[in-house]
C-alpha cells in the first residue's frame, strides 16, 4: 500500500498521540523536570493534587457506606416523601430508599418527619434505586421482641386478627401468634367470634423458632390472678361460712361452684331438703348462689359446699299434731324391693315396707303395688322425731281380715281358693288377701299317691278346700281337698276284709313278690313272694289273673296284702281267718294270740 492509501484515523491517532509527547516534553523542558519526577496522573486525569485527594477520599467514603449496608441489618430511616404508592425514606446512603405503601397499612398515621425502622431489601433495582423494607425490619424486631418477653414472661397486648380452626390469630408486635381456644378464658368459651377484632393481654407461653410459630395464652393471666386470689380466699375459709359463687360446671351427683377464684363442690344430697333425680333440676350454670361450707382438707383443696344447710331441716316444721294411727297422704320418691319411700312434706320421707302394703301373707315387690309419682294416701306406724324416721302402712286402710276369721271360716265350712304356691309338705291355697291355708299332701286325694304337690295342681289353679283347724292366734288355717268327698277306704275296708277273695290280675312281678290290681283301681295289693306258688308248684306270673285271698287290711296307710296260695291251703286260710278275728276284738288277744300271729308271720315270710 502507497502513502498516498493510508487510514487518515491511523494518521490522526498518530498525529495526536506525537502532539501529546510533544507537550509532554515541551512541559518537562519548560518546568526543566526529570520524566521520573513528572506528575503524569496530573497530565492524564487533568486534576491536580488536591483534588485527586478529595476525589479518594469520597471513594473510600462510598465504598465503606456500601459494605455498611447489611441486607440483615436494621436501619433507622427518616420518611422524606410519600406517594399514593410508595414512601421514600432517607437512611444516610448516597441514594433514598423507596418502601411500598403497603406495609404500613398498620399504620394508617404515617406522615413526613416520621422515624421507621427498614431492611435492605435490594441495593440496586432496574432503575438503581434502593430498595428497603418495613415489613422485614418490623419481623425482626418482633421476634426479637417475642424471643425476650418468653424469657421474661412480660405481658404483651396483641390484636385478636381473625377465627381459625382450633383457636384465634392473634398479632403480636406484628407477627402471627395462635391463640389456642382453651387459652382464652378459664370457663369454656362456645363464641369465638366476640373476640375476633379486640386487642387483649396475652403472654407468649411457647416458641418454634424452627417453624417461626408463637402460641399466646390469655387464659394463664387469668389463671395468675385466680391463684393470687385463691390464696388468699383460702387463707379464711372456715367451716359454716356463707359465700357467694357462680354454678361452674353441673355433673349428675353435684355442682362445681367458683367461689372466686376457688372451686368448691355441692353433692347432689347436700342441694335440696328433697330428693332431687339430678342437680339440673335445682340450678343452672351461671346462677349466682349462696352456700355454706360444710368441710374442706387439710391443704383446703377440696372443699365441700351446701345450699339445703342454709335452710332449716323439715323435719323441724313437721306439724306437731302428727301422730301413730292418723291418715298421711304423699308421694312416692323412691322404689326399692323391699318397699317405698313417700314424701310427705317437702324433705321429710316416711318408708312403707313390702310387708305393710297388704295384708296377703304373700310378699312381693314393691313395685307391683305403687310406683315412683304415685300419689298415695298411709297410716303412721311410727314417728320418731329426734331420728327423723317415720313408717306407714297402706294395708290399715283396710280392715284386718283376720279380724271376724272365725264367722267367716269356721272348721268344717266349705270354700274356694287360689293356689299360691308350693312347699315339699303341702300347698298354700289363698281364700282372700292376707288369708292363707295350707292343705298338707297327704289331704289332697284318698288314692292317689303324691309324691309332689306340682303333680296335682298348679299354682293359680283354683281350688275347693274344707276348713280342718284354724288357729287364731298363730293366725294358721288348716285345709283339706280330700275331705270334700267319702273316703273310699271305709267301703274298702269292709270289701276287702282280712279272708275274702277277690280275682286280680298280676300287674308288676317282681324278686319280693308282685302288686296285684283289683276291679277298684285306686286298690292295688301286694303279694309277697311266698304267696305267688301256685297248686301245680308254678309260680305267678306278671299279666295273670287269678284268685287271692286278703290276709292283711290297713286302713290308715291305705295297705292291703293277699296270697294266692291261702286259696288252696287250708292252714292259712284258718290263721288268717283268726288274725282277723284277733284284729276285729283286740281286747281279747293274749300274749299267746300274739305269739301265734308271729309264728304265723314267719312261717310265712319263709314261705310254709
Amino acid at each position: 500500500m502507497s502513502e498516498d492509501t493510508k487510514n487518515p484515523e491511523v494518521e490522526v491517532e498518530e498525529t495526536t498521540g506525537t502532539t501529546k509527547a510533544a507537550k509532554a516534553e515541551q512541559n518537562l523542558v519548560n518546568a526543566n523536570v526529570s520524566p521520573e519526577d513528572f506528575d503524569w496522573e496530573s497530565f492524564e486525569t487533568g486534576l491536580d493534587e488536591d483534588d485527586r485527594k478529595e476525589k479518594a477520599e469520597l471513594e473510600e467514603m462510598y465504598e465503606n457506606t456500601l459494605e455498611e449496608l447489611n441486607e440483615n441489618e436494621v436501619f433507622q430511616g427518616k420518611v422524606v416523601r410519600m406517594t399514593d404508592r410508595e414512601v421514600i425514606v432517607d437512611i444516610d446512603f448516597k441514594s433514598e430508599g423507596v418502601i411500598s405503601l403497603n406495609e404500613f397499612r398498620y399504620n394508617p398515621d404515617l406522615k413526613v418527619g416520621d422515624q421507621v425502622e427498614v431492611m435492605v431489601d435490594k441495593r440496586e433495582d432496574k432503575n438503581g434505586q434502593l430498595q428497603l423494607s418495613h415489613r422485614k425490619a418490623r419481623t425482626l424486631k418482633a421476634w426479637d421482641r417475642v424471643n425476650e418477653v418468653n424469657e421474661t414472661g412480660e405481658i404483651v397486648n396483641g390484636l385478636i386478627k381473625a377465627r381459625t380452626k382450633g383457636g384465634m390469630i392473634v398479632d403480636v408486635f406484628g407477627i402471627e401468634a395462635f391463640l389456642p381456644g382453651s387459652q382464652i378464658d378459664v370457663k369454656p368459651i362456645r363464641d369465638y367470634e366476640q373476640f375476633v377484632g379486640k386487642t387483649m393481654e396475652f403472654k407468649v407461653v411457647k416458641i418454634n423458632p424452627e417453624f417461626k410459630n408463637v402460641v399466646v395464652s390469655h387464659k394463664a393471666l387469668i389463671e395468675a390472678d385466680i391463684e393470687e386470689q385463691k390464696k388468699e380466699i383460702i387463707s379464711q375459709l372456715e367451716k359454716g361460712q356463707v359465700l357467694e359463687g357462680v354454678v361452674k360446671n353441673i355433673t349428675s351427683y353435684g355442682v362445681f361452684v367458683d367461689l372466686g377464684g376457688v372451686d368448691g363442690l355441692i353433692h347432689i344430697t347436700d342441694l335440696s331438703w328433697s330428693r332431687i333425680n339430678h342437680p339440673g333440676e335445682v340450678v343452672e350454670v351461671d346462677d349466682t348462689i349462696n352456700v355454706v361450707i360444710l368441710d374442706f382438707d387439710e391443704d383446703k383443696t377440696r372443699i365441700q359446699l351446701g345450699v339445703k344447710q342454709l335452710e332449716a331441716h323439715p323435719w323441724e316444721a313437721l306439724d306437731e299434731t302428727i301422730k301413730v294411727g292418723d291418715k298421711i297422704k304423699g308421694k312416692v320418691v323412691v322404689l326399692a324391693d323391699y318397699g317405698a319411700f313417700v314424701e310427705v312434706a317437702p324433705g321429710v320421707e316416711g318408708l312403707i315396707h313390702v310387708s305393710e302394703m297388704s295384708w296377703s301373707t304373700h310378699l312381693r315387690s314393691a313395685q307391683d303395688f305403687v310406683q315412683v309419682g304415685d300419689e298415695v294416701e298411709a297410716v303412721v306406724l311410727s314417728i320418731d322425731r329426734e331420728e327423723r324416721k317415720m313408717s306407714l302402712g297402706m294395708k290399715q286402710l283396710s280392715p284386718d281380715p283376720w279380724t271376724d276369721i272365725t264367722s267367716k271360716y269356721p272348721v268344717g265350712s266349705k270354700h274356694s281358693g287360689t293356689v299360691r304356691n308350693f312347699t315339699n309338705f303341702g300347698v298354700f291355697v289363698e281364700l282372700e288377701e292376707g288369708v292363707d291355708g295350707l292343705i298338707y299332701i297327704s289331704d289332697l286325694s284318698w288314692s292317689k299317691k303324691i309324691k309332689h304337690p306340682s303333680e296335682f295342681c298348679n299354682v293359680g289353679d283354683k281350688m275347693d278346700v274344707v276348713v280342718l283347724e284354724l288357729d287364731v292366734a298363730a293366725r294358721r288355717l288348716s285345709l283339706g281337698h280330700k275331705q270334700l268327698e267319702e273316703n273310699p277306704w271305709d267301703a274298702y275296708e269292709t270289701k276287702y276284709a282280712i279272708g275274702s277273695a277277690h280275682t286280680g290280675t298280676a300287674v308288676n312281678v317282681f324278686d319280693k313278690g308282685a302288686n296285684i290290681q283289683f276291679e277298684d283301681l285306686d286298690v292295688e295289693a301286694f303279694a309277697p313272694a311266698r304267696t305267688l306258688d301256685k297248686e301245680d308248684g308254678s309260680k305267678v306270673k306278671q299279666g295273670e289273673e287269678l284268685e287271692f285271698k286278703v290276709i292283711e287290711f290297713n286302713k290308715e296307710f291305705r295297705r292291703v296284702v293277699v296270697s294266692h296260695s291261702a286259696t288252696y291251703r287250708d292252714e292259712e286260710i284258718k290263721e288268717a281267718k283268726k288274725a282277723m278275728e284277733n284284729q276285729q276284738a283286740p281286747e281279747r288277744s293274749t300274749l299267746g294270740d300274739l305269739d301265734s300271729l308271729a309264728e304265723l308271720k314267719k312261717r310265712m315270710e319263709e314261705g310254709n
